[in-house]
């Protein structure tokens, strides 16, 4: 078949179809080799003008409002609902571009093969929260937060609420962003199965790393393995139903327990060299095991839905 215009492509012998459901999710959809690109440029682009917008008007008003010392970094409740709108915007931006630049059907940034499941992912929480409850303690007996910074107070009541109705959105629409578009998009460059998968996977997590700018070593591999674990969550299940859940249990973990060892305060954001350690691989070995999780619990559920 000759590719025209409107035929999305992968390269020589791709198939016209814009979404193949025998592929794996991840190497599953086909466009043309611009749109990743373009879609690579708006991620970027609405990451930093979102956090911009929003968080200078939080910062605005804390300062001129409340009085907050503009040299405080720490993430108050507002700042910090401020920068998770900003993530949660992304999604519905990057799916619309997905569909129509890249004339795929939005749906296929969730699942291949069979629709979204909501009770799937709630499978997934249930074990994900145990997990990382598990791992938080063991980070917190092998790293532990100085017991004087605990503080309950309208601050760390307020910033709770936000991490309990605003953080699992922001999760899941980093997961919508990075595993569901980019990976496919990435690896639509590339017709094998598994090269596609191996550049998609890579480029999407590399991304996803850099983005949240950090300088420590520890940190960043911290941020490649949440990445690259939770794609390969999502091959293996055919959807972002245990990507999403593995990605927010961490961040509400991570965050509420900020809030609560925060003195009173605003939660602390130290990305620097030096501000993370060994400590961290406690998250790269829970999220090996979640990987796991998920090969077992989809190589039991083939044959039943077969």
């Amino acid at each position: 078949m000759t590719a025209t215009p409107d035929t999305p492509t992968a390269g020589p012998g791709a198939a016209s179809a814009p979404v193949d459901d025998a592929r794996p999710f991840g190497a599953h959809v086909s466009m043309r080799w611009r749109v990743p690109l373009l879609l690579t440029i708006v991620v970027i682009a609405a990451t930093y003008l979102f956090q911009l917008l929003l968080g200078s008007a939080a910062v605005i008003v804390e300062v001129g409002v409340f009085g907050k010392d503009p040299a405080d970094t720490s993430l108050t409740p507002l700042t910090y609902l401020a920068t998770n709108l900003a993530i949660i915007l992304i999604a519905p931006l990057v799916l619309l571009l997905f569909a129509k630049v890249g004339r795929v059907p939005w749906r296929s940034a969730l699942s291949v093969g069979r629709s979204f499941q909501w009770g799937r992912l709630g499978t997934y929480a249930g074990l994900f929260a145990v997990l990382l409850f598990i791992t938080n303690g063991v980070l917190q007996w092998v790293n532990p937060s100085p017991l004087s910074l605990f503080a309950v107070s309208g601050t760390t009541i307020a910033l709770l609420a936000v991490v309990l109705l605003t953080t699992p959105l922001q999760a899941a629409a980093e997961e919508v962003a990075f595993r569901g578009v980019l990976t496919g998009s990435y690896a639509s460059w590339i017709r094998a199965s598994g090269p596609a998968l191996i550049l998609g996977i890579t480029g999407s997590s590399v991304l996803f790393a850099a983005l949240h700018t950090s300088t420590d070593p520890w940190m960043i591999v911290h941020y490649l393995g949440l990445g690259g674990s939770t794609a390969v969550m999502a091959v293996l299940s055919r959807g972002l139903e245990a990507p999403i859940a593995f990605h927010v249990m961490n961040n509400v973990f991570a965050m509420g327990i900020g809030a609560l060892f925060a003195d009173g305060g605003g939660i602390g954001q130290d990305r620097s060299a030096g501000a993370g350690g060994p400590y961290m691989l406690l998250f790269l070995a829970a999220e090996i095991v979640a990987v796991i999780t998920v090969w077992q619990l989809e190589k039991r559920r083939r044959p039943r839905q077969r």
